[in-house]
């Protein structure tokens, strides 16, 4: 990223799911969050990636 930014997927909606352990913003776990700075750009990319699937299979589990 330009200018020393780092990516990252937050969008500021920053609430844990206690069921799930993922922030229902972005979907990263708090470990992930607390280490998202300390992660190079390939990691916080690869996590990136991930992340849609967890959200969706996250909002599936909450439907059932």
């Amino acid at each position: 990223m330009p200018n020393g930014q780092i990516s990252s997927p937050c969008v500021n909606v920053c609430a844990v799911d206690g069921a799930s352990g993922m922030c229902v913003g972005c979907g990263r776990t708090l470990r992930e969050i607390a280490a998202w700075s300390n992660y190079d750009e390939p990691r916080r990319l690869a996590i990136m990636a991930e992340l849609p699937a967890r959200m969706a299979a996250a909002k599936k589990n909450t439907a059932e």
